[in-house]
């Protein structure tokens, strides 16, 4: 938990697939908040965690099936406002004395309400008679509101779309306004957090900073600690950050797997060294890795051989200067809820490649993530603060397996060196059309096919590349980008021309739906 000096809300999880929408978009609004999941949350976390105000999230159950998950009565008696959305409107009404009922009204997708009445919840949205777009996804419904609740707003399939208890400042929305397609959602939630519960917004980058500075001093005093650098942009900003608290306190360890993408040795090399002066051991693992993947084709295996093997790189290197007290690591807060929740809450766990949950027992080590509250746009910013470069802080992201999970199939220094090839053409295309910064995230995926074709008077038989692209504010939803075919046809021509091993190249264009994290 981040310092006290913070006002703070608290979003209680039931397990829907967009939760972490919810804290996204109140952290944009300067509103530090935490997820956590409803088994979690009692009277005594209340009483320690003192939230200004709480959030009940959505949830796949259902309220009217037996033992479905509900809220400590605690919530509602702490004496700040809740506003509870979807599910968590209706464990509100449940608990409060109302009425819910399942699969007479089922509304999915986009919706309108109607305002019914003015109140603080839609101050400068929309009026008496307007309808507003939202995004419903629901099956059962509010038949009877609790007592001292009100219709502010109501949709043909929902007639209790938004109610309100002004007394006690409790609020419930039938429809989701952490997703985009909420017209005016981010609006909702900041009129809930500052104008009903009156909180100020007042967590920003530079605090975070500064806290995290005396945190990570407190935490290690005299010890040293060893980072392992993935050449992603969570643990360059985690090494810089630590960097500045304790100084030659910290030495970097950056091991390179022979999975990288092209360049990516040199550069994070360049950047510790001479730009920050940052004590750096480089390791040219990858006979290694390479050695150990051999033959492996099942992807968690992958993860799982190469989080295996960086744990045993660290600890050789830490031996060698001397011994270390700590391991840092770039852990962001969507890693640790997932971990948690994997614990006992309710939401799916799909990362492996965070040690998240703690090091091996065999590791004389303790952990320093000094970004486990951030997200990765937040990540981002405090990079920028701590004097990175705009062209470093907004790479896109690369996993910890690097090419591995990139290449189905069993994996080989000539696939590696192909995809890496491909993909560095792909890229440099993107950055010549000025689309960079417009796409989240973009990569190529050697696929594990072969196909026939003729390439002047000769037949050949290599691989197809896929290549994809996709935007996303959040990582947790994304689409994907719409390349013009004149630039598609000049990266496929290029890459097929410029890398042996590829006479085919095509381009994936599913969308990411909630809930899925990772692409590759």
């Amino acid at each position: 938990m981040t310092d006290q000096r913070h006002e703070r809300a608290l979003i209680v999880d039931f397990g829907s697939q967009v939760t972490q929408l919810i804290a996204r978009r109140l952290r944009e609004s300067g509103v530090y908040c935490e997820i956590h999941p409803f088994n979690k949350v009692d009277a005594a976390f209340l009483a320690d965690y003192a939230p200004k105000a709480i959030i009940l999230s959505g949830g796949p159950s259902s309220v009217t099936w037996e033992g479905s998950p509900r809220a400590d009565d605690a919530v509602f008696s702490l004496g700040v406002p809740v506003l509870g959305i979807c599910y968590g409107q209706q464990v509100m009404m449940e608990q409060l004395g109302g009425k819910v009922e399942s699969g007479t009204s089922r509304e999915f997708g986009r919706a309108f309400i109607e305002k019914v009445v003015d109140d603080p919840i839609l101050e400068g949205l929309f009026h008496a008679g307007d309808h507003e777009q939202v995004w419903m996804s629901h099956g059962d419904h509010v038949a009877d509101m609790a007592s001292g609740f009100g219709v502010i707003a109501k949709s043909p399939g929902a007639p209790y779309a938004i109610i309100a208890d002004p007394e006690r400042r409790f609020y419930g929305t039938q429809f989701h306004p952490e997703v985009v397609h909420t017209t005016h959602g981010r609006q909702l939630l900041r009129n809930f957090t500052h104008g009903v519960a009156g909180l100020k917004g007042d967590w920003t980058m530079a605090a975070y900073r500064a806290e995290a500075v005396q945190k990570i001093r407190d935490q290690v005093g005299e010890g040293r600690v060893i980072c392992g650098l993935s050449g992603g942009v969570d643990s360059s900003v985690a090494a810089v950050l630590i960097h500045e608290a304790i100084g030659d306190q910290l030495t970097c360890v950056y091991v390179d797997h022979g999975l990288m993408r092209a360049g990516e040795s040199d550069q994070v090399v360049n950047l510790f060294r001479e730009h920050y002066n940052i004590p750096l051991v480089h390791v040219d693992a990858s006979d290694l890795f390479l050695g150990k993947l051999e033959g492996v084709t099942d992807p968690e295996r992958k993860r799982k051989i190469i989080g295996g093997l960086f744990i045993d790189v660290f600890e050789d290197e830490a031996k060698k200067i001397g011994g270390a007290d700590f391991l840092a690591q770039g852990t962001l807060y969507p890693d640790v809820i997932e971990s948690v929740s994997a614990l006992g809450g309710p939401s799916v766990t799909i990362k492996s490649h965070h040690n998240v949950g703690g090091l091996p027992e065999r590791m004389n080590m303790k952990l320093v993530e000094p970004l486990r509250e951030l997200f990765k746009d937040e990540v981002r910013a405090l990079g920028r603060e701590l004097g990175l470069t705009d062209a470093f802080v907004d790479r896109h992201p690369f996993p910890g397996p690097g090419l591995a999970i990139r290449i189905p199939g069993a994996i080989t220094r000539e696939k590696a060196d192909t995809l890496r090839k491909a993909d560095a053409i792909y890229i440099e295309e993107i950055r010549k059309a000025g689309l960079y910064n417009e796409i989240w995230q973009a990569f190529s995926v050697l696929l594990p096919v072969n196909t026939v074709g003729v390439m002047g008077d000769e037949r050949t038989y290599e691989a197809v590349l896929a290549l994809r692209a996709v935007t996303s504010t959040d990582g947790m939803t994304a689409d994907y980008y719409p390349f013009e075919h004149e630039f598609l046809g000049r990266v496929a021509t290029r890459i097929i021309n410029e890398v042996k091993g590829v006479n085919r190249v095509v381009y994936d264009v599913t969308s990411k739906p909630p809930g899925t994290i990772e692409w590759e």
